[in-house]
């Protein structure tokens, strides 16, 4: 064939194309990151089976862009929340117990540089931004979002950092719980949840319901959290608007009562479902993932018995901390160093697949919304 020839054929293909169509990953208004505690794919495997009583019937379990990704912090193996989150939220792993600093921070004795987050670059660049929970606001994975500590302890430190931030205005919807220990921590510190709302002339919220009927930029720091009318509210406030939005939903799924955790697990992926169908996965990027796995496995057991059989006997002689050992499934009450499935749908979801390193996770993310990361600087 010709030059001449080639030339013309190439031309007549891209004119063919229809009108927007675009050869590579599509780019997302709006990221919405589920983020299980602990949902390995062992208790994802489980979720289903026990809900039910059969595999891969979860609302995650049928988008079609699935990888494998390492949870591994930077110097060992087995990882806890503030390492997972921090390497999803900023592309660097660090050490177990430190919130969005590098590796080179000691946990409660050495500070490490401020590693800049999704959030944070989301704020920079204009857009909407919210972490909902039901485990502390100041707790290590929503805390990963907005702040920087030596120590996923130190909640006193940690949550004034949302009221103060490096950039943009800050966290526009800021729902959680810990709300007594949070008090008591800033309360040691000289400080309050009072004072803290007074000087950011933000009011701090005690419950979801007060923050509905207040307007805009609710801050919530409650004893209970009702994680899906709280990310339904951060969406209806995000989703206002003109940049787009980053939202973090994190529902705990540890499992040393495997009930509670397969219950919330479930609860959680239902919640994907209803939002799923609410959002335009046209502009929006879904991506659910976990911050490490759990050591929970199913040893047997079928559609005809229920998968938890033995609980009801097994629960009055719980003692935590204690493996589980029912008559299909057993649990050590610990973390593990398998790998996590993370699962996408949506604008930019092709960015997910294979096995790759938890930190791919922040550049799918900042890739999809079209933000660049900022040049390392000569420390890093």
């Amino acid at each position: 064939m010709t030059r001449r020839k080639v030339l013309i054929s190439l031309l007549l293909g891209f004119m063919a194309l229809p009108s927007g169509a675009q050869t590579g990953p599509k780019h997302a208004r709006n990221v919405i990151l589920f983020l299980a505690d602990a949902g390995g794919v062992p208790t994802l495997n489980a979720a289903s089976l026990y809900a039910y009583r059969a595999p891969l019937k979860l609302n995650v379990q049928t988008w079609p862009h699935v990888g494998l990704s390492d949870t591994s912090p930077s110097n060992g193996f087995v990882s806890d929340s503030a390492n997972g989150m921090t390497a999803i939220m900023t592309g660097q792993k660090t050490k177990n117990g430190v919130i969005s600093q590098g590796p080179e921070a000691i946990r409660r004795q050495k500070d490490g540089r401020l590693l800049k987050t999704i959030l944070e670059y989301a704020e920079e660049k204009g857009l909407k931004t919210g972490v909902v929970t039901d485990q502390s606001i100041a707790d290590a994975t929503p805390a990963a979002c907005y702040a920087h500590s030596n120590d996923r302890g130190n909640w006193g430190e940690i949550f004034p950092q949302a009221l103060n931030p490096r950039f943009g205005d800050g966290v526009d919807v800021l729902i959680g719980s810990g709300r007594a220990e949070i008090e008591k921590q800033l309360v040691a510190r000289g400080t309050s949840l009072g004072a803290l709302s007074a000087g950011a002339r933000r009011p701090i919220f005690d419950s979801l319901e007060a923050a509905g009927a207040a307007g805009n930029r609710p801050i919530v720091v409650a004893d209970k959290v009702d994680v899906r009318a709280a990310a339904l509210l951060a969406i209806d406030h995000l989703s206002k608007g003109d940049q787009g939005y980053f939202l973090m939903v994190e529902w705990d799924a540890h499992t040393p009562d495997p009930k509670a955790g397969l219950d919330r697990l479930v609860a959680f992926d239902k919640l994907t479902k209803e939002i799923q169908q609410r959002v335009n996965l046209e502009d929006t990027l879904l991506l659910f993932t976990a911050d490490h796995s759990f050591a929970l496995r199913v040893t047997g057991g079928g559609p005809d018995e229920p998968l938890l059989a033995g609980y009801d006997e097994w629960k009055p002689t719980r003692v935590g901390g204690q493996p589980v050992r029912l008559k299909y499934v057993m649990v050590d009450d610990s973390h593990t160093a398998d790998e996590v499935a993370a699962i996408a749908v949506g604008a930019g979801s092709e960015r997910v697949s294979g096995f790759f390193p938890n930190t791919r996770l922040f550049h799918v993310m900042m890739d999809a919304l079209g933000i660049k990361p900022d040049a390392p600087s000569s420390q890093d």
